[in-house]
This record gives C-alpha cells, sequence and structure tokens, in this order.
C-alpha cells in the first residue's frame, strides 16, 4: 500500500472568505500552495448565496441546495418569537459525506461549520464553528482520541479571554490552524478514506477581529497555506478542490438601521427589554458569584461613577448591550462594572424591538431580510393575510428607491423570498431579502435615533470567493459562473457517484457528471442547541446585536 494518507481520490480545502480581495492584499509569496493550486488548474470566483455568511453557506456548499432546502438562512432558527443558535439538526438535507456513504465511499471532514452533532456515515468527524468547546464527534470518543494523539485540540481561541494581547491573541488563531491540519492528516491515516474535507475559519475570523491588521491576516494566512502544503505533502489525491463560502472587502461608512426606519415608518415597536443573548446577562452572572462590592467603599465608589459615565457616553451612540461588553474591555472596565453595576443599568444602553407588538422588522442581520408579524403564522401576528401581499410590495417598491445620505442607492434589489429560494423550507426565510448596494453598505438590527450613521465595522463579507480545482486531469480552465452549490455535485463526480436530484447546482466544468438519483428522504428532526458559550461567541463577533 502507498504511504500516501489518501490516495486516487478527492480533497476539498474550506478556506472561510478567501477571495482575490485578500490575496491583493498579502505580500508576494504569503501563500505559495493557495497560488499553486489557483494556477495550476480551473479557478475563477465562486459566487455565494444570499445571504453570504457562514452558518447558511457552509451547508448549502456541503448539501448542494439552497437555504430554502436545507433550511438555515442565518446563525439563528425562530419558533415564533423564540430563537436558538442553530445546529446541523436544522440543516434538513444529506451531506455531500452521508450520501457518498451510501456508495460506499469514505469520508473525514474536521471543521467544517454546523456539523454538531454529526450524522452517521462511513468516517469520521470533528465538527467546526457554532459546536460547544467539547463536541459530540463521529464516531463517539474521537475528539479525545485526537487530543491524545496530536498534542491537544481546541474548536476556539483559549486567547480570547480579557488582558491577552493582540500577540497573544494571533498567536492563539495560528494554533488553532494548526490544530486543524495535524487532526485532519491523523484522521486520513487512521481511516483512509476516500474523501476529505478541511476547513479553516480563522481566516474569516480575523478580520472581523483585526480587519486594518495587515501583518496579523499574513500571519493567518500563512499558517493555513502552511496546513494545506503540509496535506498535500502527505497525499495524493487525484482531486483538490480549494472552496471558500464568500469573499470579504472593505466597505463604505455608511450604515443602514431597517428596525430604525420601520419604527419611524410605524411598523417596529421598542422596548427596554433584552431580546437576544447580551452582555448584560454575563454581568449578571458575574454579580451573582462575584459580590456586587461595597458600596461604601471609595474605590468601588469611583469605579462606580466612572462605569456610569462610560455607560452614559455608549448609549448617547446608540451601542448594543454587546457592544458595550467589548468596549469595556477594551479598556480595562469590564469586570469591575461587572463587579458593582447592577445588570438594569447596562441593559438600558439598548433599545429592542418589540417583535410581538411589530408589523415588520429585521430579526437578525445575518439573513439580510425582514420578517412580517403575519397573524395565523406568528403567535401575536399584527398583519392579516389579506393585507400581506399589499404590505411586501410596498416595501419592496419604497425600500428599492431608499437612498442613503451620500444620495446611493442603499439597496441594489429588494427581493420577495420565493424570488430567491426554493424548497420545502421557503416559509422559515425571511419575508423580504435586502441585497445591500454592492454588500458596501453595512446593515444592523439595532434600534438608534436615526436610520443611518457611521458603519460599525470597516469590512464585511462580499458575494464573491475562490474556486480552485487541481489534478493531473484538471484542464486550466478559466471557471466562470462557478456557484457554491456546484461544490458538492463536483465532488461526487469526482468519485464516480451520482449526483442528487435535489441539488440545484452543477458538477463544475472539469468532470463529468454521472447523471443524478434519488437519494431517501432526508428524515430527522431540530435539536435545540441552548449553549450561552457558543452565543457568547457570536456576541462577541457582533453577529448577534
Amino acid at each position: 500500500m502507498s504511504d500516501a494518507l489518501l490516495e486516487s481520490d478527492v480533497l476539498v480545502f474550506g478556506v472561510d472568505a478567501l477571495c482575490e480581495e485578500v490575496l491583493s492584499r498579502l505580500p508576494p509569496g504569503a501563500t505559495p500552495t493557495i497560488d499553486r493550486l489557483i494556477g495550476e488548474g480551473a479557478s475563477g470566483p465562486l459566487e455565494s448565496q444570499l445571504p453570504p455568511w457562514t452558518p447558511s453557506a457552509w451547508p448549502s456548499i456541503y448539501t448542494g441546495v439552497n437555504p430554502g432546502k436545507h433550511g438555515v438562512f442565518g446563525f439563528l432558527r425562530f419558533e415564533g418569537y423564540d430563537w436558538d443558535v442553530v445546529n446541523a439538526t436544522d440543516v434538513r438535507e444529506h451531506a455531500v459525506w452521508e450520501l457518498l456513504s451510501d456508495h460506499g465511499r469514505r469520508s473525514v471532514v474536521v471543521n467544517v461549520p454546523v456539523t454538531h452533532p454529526p450524522g452517521e456515515f462511513d468516517g469520521a468527524l470533528i465538527p467546526g464553528y457554532v459546536a460547544p468547546a467539547d463536541p459530540a464527534c463521529h464516531p463517539e470518543g474521537l475528539l479525545s482520541e485526537v487530543r491524545d494523539a496530536i498534542g491537544g485540540y481546541r474548536l476556539y481561541n483559549e486567547q480570547l479571554v480579557e488582558g491577552a494581547t493582540r500577540d497573544e491573541r494571533v498567536d492563539g488563531y495560528e494554533e488553532l490552524v494548526g490544530m486543524r491540519g495535524r487532526a485532519f492528516r491523523y484522521l486520513l491515516g487512521r481511516e483512509r478514506p476516500d474523501f476529505g474535507f478541511l476547513q479553516f475559519q480563522q481566516s474569516d475570523t480575523v478580520f472581523h477581529e483585526f480587519p486594518d491588521d495587515d501583518e496579523a491576516v499574513e500571519r493567518v494566512y500563512r499558517a493555513i497555506d502552511d496546513e494545506i502544503a503540509a496535506t498535500l505533502d502527505a497525499t495524493d489525491p487525484d482531486v483538490t478542490l480549494l472552496v471558500s463560502d464568500h469573499g470579504i472587502g472593505p466597505i463604505g461608512d455608511v450604515e443602514f438601521r431597517p428596525n430604525a426606519y420601520l419604527r419611524d415608518r410605524g411598523d417596529v415597536r421598542t422596548s427596554a427589554t433584552a431580546e437576544k443573548p447580551s452582555w448584560s446577562q454575563l454581568s449578571r452572572e458575574r454579580l451573582r458569584t462575584s459580590g456586587e462590592g461595597d458600596g461604601d467603599d471609595d474605590g468601588a465608589s469611583a469605579s462606580l461613577a466612572l462605569a456610569e459615565r462610560v455607560l452614559s457616553g455608549l448609549a448617547r451612540v446608540g451601542l448594543t448591550s454587546q457592544r458595550i461588553g467589548a468596549a469595556l474591555g477594551a479598556v480595562g472596565l469590564e469586570d469591575a462594572v461587572a463587579r458593582i453595576v447592577p445588570s438594569d443599568l447596562v441593559r438600558a444602553g439598548s433599545e429592542h424591538v418589540s417583535f410581538a407588538d411589530s408589523r415588520v422588522y429585521m430579526r437578525d442581520r445575518i439573513e439580510l431580510g425582514l420578517r412580517i408579524n403575519k397573524a395565523g403564522r406568528e403567535p401575536e401576528g399584527k398583519v392579516e393575510t389579506s393585507a400581506y401581499e399589499a404590505l411586501r410590495e410596498s416595501l419592496v417598491d419604497e425600500l428599492a428607491a431608499l437612498s442613503a445620505p451620500d444620495g446611493e442607492p442603499v439597496f441594489d434589489d429588494v427581493l420577495a423570498r420565493e424570488e430567491v429560494y426554493d424548497g420545502p423550507h421557503v416559509e422559515e426565510a425571511p419575508d423580504l431579502l435586502l441585497v445591500p448596494r454592492e454588500f458596501d453598505v453595512f446593515l444592523s438590527a439595532t434600534v438608534r435615533e436615526d436610520a443611518f450613521g457611521p458603519a460599525q465595522e470597516s469590512w464585511s463579507h462580499k458575494l464573491h470567493g475562490i474556486a480552485a480545482v487541481a489534478g493531473d486531469d484538471i484542464p486550466p480552465l478559466d471557471l466562470q459562473g462557478a456557484h457554491l452549490y456546484d461544490v458538492a455535485p463536483t465532488v461526487l463526480s469526482a468519485l464516480g457517484v451520482p449526483v442528487s436530484d435535489r441539488m440545484d447546482g452543477s458538477a463544475l466544468p472539469v468532470v463529468e457528471e454521472l447523471g443524478r438519483e434519488s437519494p431517501p428522504p432526508y428524515e430527522g428532526g431540530s435539536e435545540r442547541t441552548d449553549d450561552a458559550d457558543v452565543e457568547d461567541r457570536l456576541s462577541n463577533l457582533g453577529y448577534l446585536e
């Protein structure tokens, strides 16, 4: 037997947010392996979907279907006005490794987002983003084995703690990247699979934490390139795919807040009661376990006075409670405030949508959409069925014509969900999809005094990532029109397996499809996540506002 860990088959490297914009900013020679994969075979832009965000886009990649078929539209799923962070049980379509298993092919999957808890298939899987820190893996007990074998494995950066320096945090990202590669190669040797899928998330996370720090970005991308190189050196795949779920790039300084706009229009009602995980919840727990401090102590009184001034100033500029926590941490006040400031003081810094009392609202900015509080569908629906379509059409017309303060359109498109999605889960999508102009306008679900303001972030997701396919028999093509949905059909076709007739994509023109077949219907129900640590991580990155 060859010493190669994977022989004569297919390997996929997923690099979150990889795109031409990112590569053009890296120093020459920073990513030689990525550059070679792009240059030697077929490559081109890979169009993402709506929304072009991790929790929905990676399931689209590994199922080959649009969100209307797999059912995940953002980080959150909703049941009435209640919500939970999504997990793999919310992805209601077969993953490509499950389809391969049905045809006798073995797979190894490491760090792919929204794969916890894993289902049954022939092979091994360590979940990725939005899984808990100690996730269930497939097979049972795999994580302990991997940790023992490679000297430790973590899902998240242990350096993301109060007091960690910038270098320590970037060191933590480099460590995670190294763990991904070592774990993947260990499992390739353990399983000898036909298919391998290794994903890197830090390539996106570094931009959310250090958007203008070129050296931090370079360190993370060099580390990823090193792990791809080491894996290719240890394997002998016939076909290697490099894919990203979306692009990322600098954005303009305009932020649009649909909920503030809809409040002024009379559709949104607000409340001071938080409806999402917030730093105030964390502060309450710290108050409970640490004590509130001695109000007679001069030091505590001074800290309280300073904290009140800080909170008051933050509230005046409209920061949410999550952002208040991050800002306090940045100036070293988070623990002091958590010990001595009542949670209602922290909480008062935010105004929130009262979803049950509103007619239309943005529930989750990552969805890029508006939800209508429809009678008979939502528990306390305010819009009668007879008025639903007229309201939706009026919003389409009004928002499509909306201009930002600079006179430019806010949106490239405003679409009814049926124009974007199809499948059994379209009813779970937002009623309207908002496509920001060139993805250059930042959308925020926060409620502030004005509908427009300065953007909270300087970088955000873009619609096009990268696809590259390399191998001895892969012609050097300029891939045009490649889409996220094409990745799974390409993998199946390269492994000689028919494509599911439910898939929305087609095999890229480097391999030939072997026809279509009807796999068994997906069976299974959603399980709750209920993981405060997962929610806090999403809040800290600005995903939960």
